[in-house]
């Protein structure tokens, strides 16, 4: 690549930067939190693989991590409405007819138990039951790339009902239990509701995904539902390469244009392999 070549990418990450920053500066009522949040995402971005509040602080060149802290604690702004933001960001950047909708949950290992959420529960990423916080997230795939455009932190029982402990960490009065397909539900829906378009949905397992599976084959719209284990392959149609996978046959549900009825079908092999809740537009 050319110098000048790696000068204009550079140029192009830094306008695409500064127009994020933009986006996000109504979120803040005071620049100086605002500008907080830019020097947060400056942390983000950066090349330390770990990103403590150490770390941020010394990237941004605070004193210390009080401020970078305060973004994510005592400062006063609206989460969702930075979701949203990052969504329709995304979905202009990224959308495609044959983009895919992917749901799935992953694990963050923990020591303590301060942090919200934490438990001992069962994580694909340490493969066994251990102390660990699970989120739930959604992401837009396409030929142009891939982003996250959704997430919720999972909450089990042992948390929301002890309210002494949700008031410690600062969760609101209203937040119930819901399941990890229940989350997985909320985010399909307000994917539906931003216009965000997909045809088909796939479950990992009967079990753990009947709440988006039925609420899917009640969507007054087109689509095929994909029922398979978290070893499901697809293929999207525009895969670059062949990716290692096992074939096999997958049931589906095809719902008509009026949502009113379902027919099943099966596929017989897929080339891309996917661990989660899938839909395709």
């Amino acid at each position: 690549m050319s110098g000048a070549s790696i000068e204009t990418t550079l140029e192009l990450w830094a306008t695409s930067l500064r127009d994020i920053k933009a986006r996000m500066r109504p979120l803040f009522t005071q620049g100086r939190v605002a500008a907080s949040a830019g020097l947060f995402l400056d942390g983000l971005l950066g090349d330390e693989r770990r990103k403590t509040g150490w770390m941020r602080a010394e990237a941004a060149g605070d004193p210390g991590p009080w401020r970078q802290q305060a973004i994510l604690g005592r400062g006063r702004w609206d989460a969702d409405a930075l979701r949203d933001l990052v969504r329709d960001y995304v979905v202009k950047k990224l959308a495609a007819d044959d983009a895919v909708l992917v749901i799935d949950e992953t694990g963050f290992l923990k020591q303590g138990r301060a942090s919200c959420g934490v438990g001992r529960q069962y994580t694909g990423s340490a493969g066994k039951i251990t102390n660990c916080q699970i989120g739930v997230f959604a992401a837009l795939v396409s030929r142009h790339g891939h982003a996250f455009i959704d997430r919720a932190l999972y909450l089990p029982k042992a948390w929301t009902d002890d309210k002494a402990r949700m008031a410690a960490a600062h969760v609101p009065q209203a937040t119930g239990f819901a399941t990890k397909p229940g989350l997985a539900v909320s985010m399909i829906k307000r994917a539906v509701a931003a216009k965000v378009p997909f045809a088909r949905g796939s479950r990992p397992t009967a079990s753990t995904a009947s709440a988006m599976w039925r609420w899917l084959c009640a969507a007054r719209a087109r689509a095929t539902c994909w029922a398979s284990m978290p070893t499901t392959s697809f293929d999207p149609g525009w895969t670059s390469r062949r990716l290692p996978a096992r074939r096999h046959r997958s049931r589906a549900l095809s719902i008509r244009q009026d949502g009113s009825g379902c027919r099943r079908v099966t596929a017989r092999r897929a080339p891309v392999s996917t661990t989660g809740f899938i839909g395709v537009g």
